[in-house]
C-alpha cells in the first residue's frame, strides 16, 4: 500500500504538470494569444512539461521538487499531508529508490484557467512499474500558478481512481437489468436475463426460447457504447453455432434493433426487433422483417415478458 501511494504522487505530479500540454498560457478561452515572453517558455507549449518528466526520468529528486512553490503541498491516498518543497524532495527520493524505471501515463479529464495566473487540473493518471506489473492508478486534483513566467505546482491531491463507466450512455436500457419471463406458460414463449459487466460498461445478457416451459434455443449477448458513432450495439452468440450483431435506435420509445447474423450452416440472416419497457416489470420483444439468404420470414407475434421478483425471505 506504501508503494501505491508514493507511485501515486508521482503520477499526479506529472498529470498536473501536463497541463502544459493542453490549455494555453496567459488567456481564458475568450482571450487572444499572447505573445511568448522573452526567455520563458508558455505552459501552452509544453516545455515545463517535458523538463519535469526528464527529472522524472533521471530520477532526480530535487528537480523534482523544484516544480512546486516554495510552500506548496500535496495529500496522498491514505491523507498524508506533505508540505513544502524539502518534504516532497525527501518523498520524491523514497519514490525513486522504490520504483526504478516506472512509466506513468496520464488522462486528463478536465483543464480550468482561474486567472491567467491559476489553473485548476483534474484527471486519472497511471504508473506501470519496469517489471510488467500491473499499473497503479490514482484520481488528482491540482492548483498550478504562474511566477515570473515559469508554472509551479501549487496543491496536489490525490484520491482512489474509480474505472470508467458508460453506464450513463445506455439511458433507459437500465430497466431491463434484471431476469425475465414469458408470460405464457404453455406454447412458444422466452426467458431472458440482463447483467451489468465490467464496472458497468457492458450490459451481458442470456435469454432462451421455450415450449411449454423447456428451452429450446438461446444465446448470450453482450451489449455496450459505440463511442465513435455515438450508439449503442450489440454482439450475440446463439447455442447452434452461429453469431450476429445490431445496431440499436431508440425511435416512438422502442428501441429498434437492426441485426445482421449467420448461421452455423452457413446462411446470412438480417432482423428487426422491436424492444419495448412497458412498466418495471414488463417488457415485449418482437421479431420483424426477418430474412434467411434473402428470404423473407412472416414477424413473429409479440411476446410478453414480466420480472422476475425474488422470493420473499420466510
Amino acid at each position: 500500500m506504501r508503494k501505491r501511494s508514493l507511485l501515486g504522487l508521482a503520477c499526479a505530479l506529472l498529470a498536473a504538470l501536463a497541463v502544459g500540454l493542453i490549455v494555453p498560457v496567459g488567456r481564458t478561452p475568450a482571450q487572444p494569444d499572447e505573445p511568448k515572453v522573452k526567455g520563458k517558455d508558455k505552459l501552452g507549449e509544453g516545455q515545463r512539461a517535458r523538463e519535469f518528466i526528464a527529472a522524472f526520468n533521471r530520477g532526480d529528486a530535487r528537480a523534482v521538487a523544484g516544480f512546486w512553490t516554495p510552500e506548496g503541498d500535496y495529500v496522498d491516498l491514505l491523507g498524508r499531508h506533505y508540505k513544502g518543497r524539502e518534504a516532497i524532495e525527501k518523498l520524491y527520493e523514497k519514490v525513486f529508490a522504490e520504483g526504478k524505471g516506472a512509466k506513468l501515463a496520464i488522462h486528463v479529464s478536465s483543464v480550468r484557467m482561474v486567472t491567467p495566473d491559476v489553473a485548476l487540473e483534474e484527471g486519472v493518471t497511471e504508473v506501470s512499474p519496469a517489471d510488467g506489473g500491473p499499473p497503479t492508478a490514482a484520481r488528482f486534483s491540482a492548483v498550478l500558478v504562474r511566477k515570473d513566467g515559469a508554472w509551479y505546482l501549487e496543491s496536489v491531491r490525490d484520491a482512489v481512481a474509480h474505472p470508467p463507466s458508460n453506464a450513463e450512455h445506455f439511458g433507459e436500457l437500465e430497466g431491463l437489468i434484471g431476469d425475465w419471463k414469458g408470460e405464457a406458460d404453455k406454447g412458444e414463449s422466452g426467458t431472458a436475463s440482463y447483467h451489468w459487466a465490467e464496472n458497468r460498461n457492458f450490459i451481458f445478457s442470456t435469454f432462451a426460447t421455450t415450449q411449454n416451459g423447456v428451452p429450446v434455443v438461446g444465446g448470450t449477448q453482450w451489449v455496450a457504447w459505440d463511442a465513435i458513432d455515438k450508439r449503442v450495439r450489440s454482439w450475440s452468440f446463439y447455442s447452434g453455432g452461429g453469431f450476429g450483431e445490431a445496431a440499436w435506435a431508440r425511435e416512438n420509445g422502442k428501441w429498434i434493433i437492426k441485426t445482421t447474423a449467420r448461421t452455423a450452416d452457413g446462411k446470412k440472416a438480417s432482423a428487426t426487433n422491436v424492444l419495448a419497457l412497458v412498466d418495471p416489470d414488463h417488457i415485449t420483444w418482437q421479431l420483424t422483417n426477418l430474412t434467411v439468404d434473402g428470404k423473407p420470414i412472416p414477424d413473429g407475434a409479440p411476446l410478453k415478458m414480466k420480472r422476475v421478483k425474488p422470493e420473499a425471505p420466510r
